[in-house]
Formats: structure tokens, sequence, C-alpha cells
């Protein structure tokens, strides 16, 4: 049998592009004499559209989109990831189904049953889960058809599984033999490793091909990376497709030739083409051909004007210089420098009359001449939301995304000035710790020298006070960041993380200030965010503001105060 991957880029609620799409890549699987052409996971709504799938209109129009596909199918076979209603009087409105069409028929419709609602998912406040699993017959083949989560719950391959049952394997127990799963897999490093093993072991296990397509692009903060898959009955991958880009390709299913491109996936080279993609995806999907940020001379946003130029293009890329009368003449210097190097515009606004004004209007003293550190936050503050303004007007003025800067580390502990350096359109680096921000410096610096070494080398600081450092109110980051990572990223307790190795005092500190309510009242307010990690700052961390969260030696339970 020869498979088409239809790896395909959608947009949610976009139903007209994303079947254009889809009947590109039959077309292509027709050039080929392909069998059969799979698509990921609601390729037609897209996924996730969240709420709109409670809107009476998507549900009663769902399968409608269907009508074109169907047409064009002659000779071939489909697997399209799409919605549908459901007939029965209680329950959600719909299944998430994978639709099977055969030579201009629509053969049937296989439903998904396991509904995950963890990190961004929430399945259950949307779908109705399957009721039966069935094969399909296609000649010879039995097929099975998985839908995502369905063929994630491999008792073989997973120490902890969510689930006591397994609807792929209930599949290939009833004697399937080829199984397609269709994907809507966000991305996350090493996840493509795990795809890799996983979908290897469950075919040689079964001792079946497996196909795996997987969506590619990336929806608000959320980025799917594709990387699909096919596997023979040895478990040997013979088709990896490319992360990060459409890729509509044909293969043999007994070609028994492996292919060599199974990724890895947890380098930083992968961290920075997601986040390429999510912020072209998120500009051009949102209706942006150019974008704005701050530049301040620091490695933030160095790395944000260099990830910025390579999914724009440096000519619709603006930088900001904001000198204030803390800023120094080697902050600016360095990012009049790292424009060149990019090629991107930079223009000077200084805030220092207006920070002046202000300041002496609002009868604030110097911070130099205080000890109150309420007016020292208030004047420093002040600069930022002064720099926020003038962001956000040439935003608005010249249709201009703007780009938000701050790095997770910074955000977890609140170092961060609301409607300052938290506004924006788009966070592009909230989910990338300070010592991640550095590898993607140095990733950028590989074979020449992008981004000046001397923003590299410089002792990271706000500036908005004299002789202010960023180690003076955090940790050192190299110190910080693999606790915030164990933290956010493994959920790890505070003892765990203090059986790692690290301070039982400045763990306990760190976490307190990651759960304040000030802290989270913050996190509450930030721009969306590119998700690169498990349990990322964002849509898939959900926290309440206004709590009691104390943890220390004598009570690790949440809602303590001691």
């Amino acid at each position: 049998m020869r498979v088409t991957i239809g790896q395909i880029n959608t947009t949610n609620g976009d139903c007209d592009g994303n079947v254009a799409r889809i009947l590109s890549a039959i077309e292509k699987a027709k050039s080929d004499k392909s069998d059969l052409v799979v698509f990921p996971e609601v390729t037609i709504q897209g996924y996730t559209s969240f709420d709109w799938f409670l809107d009476p209109d998507v549900v009663r129009s769902a399968l409608e989109p269907l009508d074109k596909i169907i047409d064009a199918t002659e000779g071939i076979t489909a697997i399209v990831g799409t919605v549908r209603p459901s007939d029965q009087p209680t329950g959600r409105r719909l299944y998430n189904s994978a639709a099977l069409i055969r030579d201009r028929q629509l053969v049937g419709f296989a439903d998904k049953t396991l509904l995950p609602e963890y990190d961004v998912f929430d399945d259950p406040r949307y779908f109705e889960p399957a009721r039966e699993r069935h094969l399909f017959q296609l000649g010879d083949t039995k097929l099975g058809i998985a839908v995502c989560e369905d063929f994630w719950n491999d008792k073989t391959f997973w120490r902890q599984r969510l689930y006591s049952n397994d609807p792929a394997q209930e599949l290939i127990e009833m004697g399937a033999n080829l199984l397609v799963s269709i994907n809507a897999s966000p991305f996350n490093k090493g996840k493509m490793r795990v795809r890799c093993n996983m979908v290897s072991h469950r075919a040689k296990t079964a001792n079946i091909p497996i196909v795996f397509v997987n969506l590619i692009g990336a929806n608000d903060g959320i980025i799917f990376d594709g990387a699909s898959i096919i596997s023979d009955a040895h478990g040997k991958i013979i088709l990896q497709a490319p992360p990060f880009e459409e890729f509509v390709e044909t293969v043999d299913l007994d070609c028994g030739v492996p292919d060599a491109r199974c990724l890895p996936g947890d380098d930083i080279g992968t961290v920075r083409q997601a986040l390429v993609l999510g912020i072209r995806d998120y500009a051009h999907k949102n209706r942006f051909d150019r974008a704005v940020f701050g530049l301040s001379g620091g490695i933030d946003s160095a790395v944000v004007a260099a990830l910025a130029c390579e999914a724009l293009g440096p000519e619709n890329v603006l930088a900001v210089t904001m000198p204030s009368p803390y800023s120094s003449r080697e902050s600016i210097e360095d990012s009049i420098d790292l424009s060149r190097r990019l090629g991107m515009k930079i223009i000077e606004k200084p805030i220092i009359n207006a920070f002046n004004t202000l300041r002496n209007e609002l009868g604030l003293p110097d911070a130099s001449t205080t000890n109150d550190r309420a007016i020292e936050n208030a004047v420093e503050n002040l600069q930022s939301r002064l720099r926020g303004n003038i962001l956000m007007t040439i935003s608005n003025a010249e249709n201009r995304l703007l780009l938000s800067t701050g790095n997770k580390s910074e955000l977890a502990l609140g170092y961060c000035t609301l409607y300052g350096d938290t506004n924006g359109g788009l966070a592009v680096i909230g989910d990338v710790l300070k010592t991640e921000v550095y590898e993607l410096a140095g990733a950028y610096n590989r074979e020449s020298e992008i981004i000046p070494a001397a923003i590299i080398t410089k002792r990271p600081s706000a500036e908005l006070a004299p002789d202010q450092f960023d180690d003076q109110s955090l940790p050192p980051y190299d110190t910080l960041d693999p606790i915030l990572e164990l933290y956010f990223e493994q959920k790890s307790s505070p003892e765990e993380i203090i059986a790692a190795g690290h301070d039982a005092t400045l763990v306990y500190d760190i976490l307190n200030r990651v759960e304040s309510p000030a802290n989270e009242f913050k996190r509450r307010q930030l721009p969306p965010t590119l998700i690169i990690s498990r349990n990322a700052i964002g849509i898939g961390r959900r926290r309440p503001i206004t709590h009691r969260y104390r943890r220390d030696r004598k009570s690790s339970c949440v809602g303590a105060v001691t």
C-alpha cells in the first residue's frame, strides 16, 4: 500500500482555507499514485478552537465542509480529522472524529475515546467519548483508526497511564493489520524522540505498520511541530516528516528502507525552529506583516530580535531603543550594533523628559535619595510603563505586532512590570528559561557573530536604577533555572527538588515567590505565550490569583500559611 502523509498547517475556524489545503494534498497524493492519504486531528475546523466547539452554528454545520472533500476522492482513500454532531439526547454535542472517505463515498467515522484535560487540552468540555470501536475493510487491509490520545496509552510503553483502557490496542486485538493515528500533538522539548520511540515500539510489538500523522502550525501560543511518522511492521521508521513545515509525501509501507531523520527534538536548534514558526504563524494568521519591540541592549530582547527577523524578515521588524536616565551608553551602542548585524531598522525614542515630567508631577523623589522600597518600585515601573506606552502607540499607528521580550525565569518570579515590559501581542520567550536564552544566542552565533559578544557577556540588568543588576533581586540564573525546570516541567515537589541537591531554604523561597498571588496576578495578564515545554506559563497552567500558599519545612500542604 502507498500512503501519503498530509501534514498541513491549519487555522482555527478557517474551514474554507483548511479544506483548500486538504484538496491540494489529495491531488498531490493522486499524482503520487497513492492508495491512502491521511490528515491530522480536526484538520477541517482547526485544533484547538476552544469554545467555538460549543457554538450551535459550528455544531450544526460541522459536516458541511466534508462535501467538497468527498467529491475530490475519486480513486483514492482519505482519512480526515473533523468534528461531527452527536445524535444522542444527552452528553456533549460533538465527537472528535476521523472521517474515512473512499472513492467519493463517506465510509464512516472513527470517534475519539480518550479525552485529555491536562496541559493545554480540555476535550471533555467539548466532545463526547466514542461509544464503540470498529475496523474498516480496505481491500485486504483491516484498518484501525485512532484519534490522537487513543494511541497514547500503551501499557507496554508508558510507566504511568491516565486511562485504564487502550483503544489502539483494542483495534489491534480486533485484527487490524494497519493502524492509523491522526494527531494534534503540540511541541515540547524532547517530544519528537518520544513519539518516534512510541510509534516504533507499538508497531514492532503488534507486528503491523503504523501511520502517525501530526498537525503542523502555531495557533495562539500552542505550536504543533508535525514530524509525522510511518513505521513498518518491524518497527523501522520508514518516513519521518520534517518538523515545523508542511509536508505532503508518499511512501510504500513495505519498502523496508529506514528513514534516518527520526529527530531527537530536544536540542536548542529545535526550540529555535519552534519559536520562529510560532512568531510567523501568530503574526500572519492574525494579519500582521510587521512587528515592533523594545530593544534594551540586553540578551532577552537581542534573542527576540533575531527570532523575529528570521520569522518575518528583517525588513519587517522595527526595534525601538528608549533610554532612560539610568540607561548605559554601552546598551544603546550594543542595540545599534545588533540592528546593523540583523539588518533591521532601529529608532531611538528617549523617555528621559517624559519620565522627569511625570515623576515631578506625581511628587516622586529620585529613587537614589530614598530608602522606601515602594517609592523605588514606583519610579522603576514608571520607566517601564512609559516604554510600554511608546511601543503600543507605534503598534497601533503602524499596525505592527508588539512582541514582549520577558523570559520564563523572570516571569516565574514576577520580575517584570505589569503594563510595562509585559505589554505585547505575543510573549516570544515567556516559556524560555534565562539559561536557554543564552543557549539560543549561542545557536545564532554558531556560524558568525550575529548577536554581539558584548550583549552575551554583560551582567544582566534592567537598568531602571543606578547600579542595578538582576542578581540583586533574583538568585543566579544557573542556580534558579534548574529549580524552575524541576518545578514547572517535571512537576517535582519541594522535597524532590531538595533531594536533587538544591538548598532547602532557596527552594522554598523560590517556590513561594512563584506561587505568590501578586505574581500570579501579573502572569494572568500576560499576552499569549509561545509554549515550548510541559506545564508552561500560559493556558496550560491554571492557578488561582486569590489564594493563600506557602511552603516551608513545617508544612507542604497547599493553602497552609505559616
